[in-house]
C-alpha cells in the first residue's frame, strides 16, 4: 500500500515521501514520475501541494521539471545548500576556492578590462587605503576591491561564485585581522596597486600570478 501524507505541512511531507520514493529507486535517474492527477492521488494531496513539493525538489537538484514533457529524476540525493557548504568549510579552504576563482578572473580582468572597468578599479584602490579603521570597514572596502576585478572580468559566473563566498570571507577577516593586524599595510596596499597596473598594463600573466600570490599569503596567514 503507498504510504501517504497525513500532517501538516503537506509539501514538504509530499516532498520527503517522493524523495524516499526516489532513494528506493521507484524512479531511476533520468525517469519521468507520474502524470500530476496520478501522483497527487497516490500521495493523497492536491494538484498544487504537489506542485509546490515538486518545486521544493527542483530547487534542491533533484527534480527537473520540463515544460511539455512531465518532471525528471535527476539526482538521487538532493545537493546541499551552498550556505550550508560554506559554514563548514574552513576559512582555508574557502580562500583555495578564491585562488582558483580570482587569478582567473584577474587574468580575464587584463584582457577585457575597459577604461570605465579601470576607473571602477582606482576608486576602489583609493577607498581600500583611505579605509583603515575600524577593521570591519577595512574589510569592506578590500572586499569592494576584489570584486571590482572580478567585475572588470565580465565573466557573471564568476562573480557569482565570489559573492557567495563573501558573507563568510567577511566574518573571518575581521576576526583574524582583529587578533592578527597585517604586518605592514603599505606593502599590502603595494600589492593591490601592482595588480592594478598589470590589469591596466593588459598583462594577464603577472595580474594572475600578483592575485594567487597575494590570497596564498592570505591562507598562511590563516593557518
Amino acid at each position: 500500500m503507498v504510504s501517504q501524507v497525513r500532517r501538516h505541512p503537506l509539501a514538504a511531507q509530499a516532498a520527503e515521501l517522493l524523495l524516499a520514493r526516489i532513494k528506493d529507486g521507484e524512479w531511476p535517474l533520468g525517469h519521468r514520475l507520474p502524470g500530476e492527477t496520478t501522483l497527487a492521488a497516490q500521495l493523497g494531496v492536491g494538484r498544487s501541494t504537489l506542485r509546490e513539493a515538486i518545486r521544493e525538489l527542483a530547487g534542491k537538484g533533484v527534480l527537473d521539471s520540463r515544460q511539455g514533457a512531465g518532471v525528471f529524476v535527476t539526482a538521487l540525493d538532493p545537493k546541499d545548500d551552498w550556505n550550508v557548504v560554506l559554514r563548514r568549510a574552513t576559512i582555508a579552504s574557502v580562500i583555495e576556492a578564491r585562488i582558483a576563482i580570482e587569478a582567473e578572473a584577474a587574468a580575464l580582468a587584463a584582457q577585457r578590462r575597459t577604461p570605465a572597468d579601470l576607473r571602477a578599479l582606482r576608486r576602489a584602490l583609493v577607498a581600500r587605503e583611505a579605509h583603515g579603521e575600524p577593521v570591519a570597514e577595512h574589510v569592506d572596502a578590500d572586499m569592494a576591491f576584489h570584486r571590482a576585478v572580478l567585475l572588470a572580468a565580465h565573466n557573471e559566473v564568476l562573480t557569482q561564485l565570489f559573492d557567495s563566498f563573501l558573507p563568510r570571507l567577511r566574518l573571518a577577516m575581521i576576526d583574524m585581522l582583529l587578533l592578527r593586524p597585517v604586518p605592514s599595510e603599505s606593502a599590502d596596499h603595494a600589492a593591490h596597486a601592482q595588480l592594478v597596473e598589470a590589469i591596466a598594463a593588459r598583462d594577464s600573466t603577472a595580474a594572475a600570478e600578483l592575485s594567487r600570490n597575494h590570497l596564498t599569503a592570505l591562507k598562511e596567514a590563516f593557518t
